[in-house]
């Protein structure tokens, strides 16, 4: 039995989508079990119930500073493992994590599982490929042009599906405890190159028109991000601009196949950035 928190979120939904198809056990936890919408045999609950569980998935967002009083719970059950998401900047300054302020807490669920006594894995995973829908998503849907700054910052996208491959072996099997593993696209990309990347897949002719970092975060902040966040990821970019992204081999590693490409994540959600509707 597999209990994964953060389950309707970005890795834990396909994680439990995963685990059920392949046949395992999962408890999922989520806010509102009635609407969650995952697939039938799942036991989906509000609050974590340990009873009869052998390994955890900890989403940071979701558990935050409650990772060590959670897993204290887990080990009171018996549960043997546990394999938490993490951040591959989980070793910079806390300020330069732009996500803490979205409320990921990387560093301390990542120090948790390790001081937990339980197995555990950390899954340091890079730039969600899915970002570029949050970040690009809206102007594509409305024109072929994304307005945004620092065109040379890079990145290596990962998927969430390559995520959740990675830690349902995690969780299942032996040969990855006490690791602390990097997992990247196979690829370093700059921002221009991303959405080249999206225009190549789609058949669009999409342009990349770089803006003032003063003008992005004025956008942002008006959309609603937190002043914060917004601060920290323009001066991550700005610390990053014109260097090429790590790239780790450990996806292809555990699964025995590389990660896959950017160019094959947006296939898989071409729709995510179709033209509007007129």
């Amino acid at each position: 039995m597999y209990l994964i928190t953060g389950a309707t979120g970005v890795v834990g939904r396909p994680l439990v989508d995963l685990l059920a198809a392949n046949g395992a056990a999962v408890r999922a936890v989520t806010r509102d079990p009635a609407t969650a919408g995952l697939p039938t045999g799942v036991d989906t609950v509000a609050e974590p119930d340990f009873t009869g569980v052998t390994a955890v998935f900890l989403n940071p967002r979701a558990v935050g500073l409650g990772a060590a009083d959670l897993l204290a719970r887990a080990a009171d059950h018996g549960v043997r493992r546990v394999v938490a998401l993490s951040a591959t900047n989980v070793d910079e300054p806390l300020d330069h994590q732009p996500s803490r302020f979205n409320g990921d807490r990387n560093k301390e669920v990542e120090a948790a599982a390790v001081a937990s006594g339980l197995e555990w894995v950390s899954l340091r995973a890079a730039y969600f490929a899915i970002n570029t829908v949050y970040s690009w998503g809206g102007q594509l849907r409305g024109g072929d042009t994304v307005h945004a700054p620092f065109p040379t910052a890079a990145e290596s996208p990962i998927g969430e599906r390559d995520l959740a491959a990675v830690a349902a072996h995690a969780l299942a099997a032996d040969d990855l405890v006490g690791s602390k593993l990097v997992l990247t696209g196979p690829e370093s990309l700059t921002h221009e190159e991303l959405v080249a990347t999206i225009g190549s897949v789609l058949g669009r002719p999409l342009r990349f028109t770089a803006v003032s970092s003063a003008a992005a975060a004025a956008g942002m902040i008006a959309a609603g991000h937190a002043e914060p966040f917004v601060a920290a990821l323009m001066a991550r970019y700005e610390r990053e601009a014109g260097r090429p992204a790590h790239v780790s081999g450990d996806v292809e590693k555990v699964l025995g196949r590389p990660a896959h490409t950017f160019a094959e994540w947006v296939a898989d959600h071409a729709t995510d950035f179709a033209r509007a509707a007129r």
